[in-house]
């Protein structure tokens, strides 16, 4: 088998010098440098306002491109419909499990969403002591 295979090699080498390349070919060429480095995505903190549950629709399309942490005000959704609020809020919780991200609120009109390399700092408290 190992005399088929370099037979076959040294024939198709053999042809392969033995073409000829149109002259054109001879000294043009172009030169990639392989060790160019690609230029890095960059993180961006997005405010969002959400007053109806179609407003989350942005948030939600930003996080799922991988690059975006989303600050959410929630106030005025909450000021008007609290049921509204509730099913925007699982939405959120519901594409931020789907992209292994992180989902918290600090404050009572905020909401903050993270993609999957990102993470909330949480502090644990037992009876108003930060422990640690």
């Amino acid at each position: 088998m190992a005399k088929f295979l370099s037979k076959f090699k040294n024939k198709f080498i053999n042809d392969f010098e033995s073409e000829e390349f149109p002259e054109e070919f001879a000294e043009d060429y172009v030169e990639l440098d392989s060790a160019a480095e690609t230029p890095k995505a960059k993180i961006i903190v997005r405010p969002f306002v959400i007053d109806d549950f179609a407003d989350i629709k942005p948030a939600l399309d930003a996080l799922r491109e991988g690059y975006t942490i989303a600050l959410i005000n929630i106030k005025p959704l909450k000021d008007k419909d609290i049921v509204e609020l509730k099913r925007a809020i699982n939405k959120l919780k519901k594409t931020c499990d789907a992209i292994d991200g992180d989902i918290a609120g600090f404050g009572e009109d905020w909401i903050v969403v993270t993609p999957g390399f990102a993470s909330v700092h949480r502090e644990n408290r037992v009876l108003g002591k930060v422990e640690e």
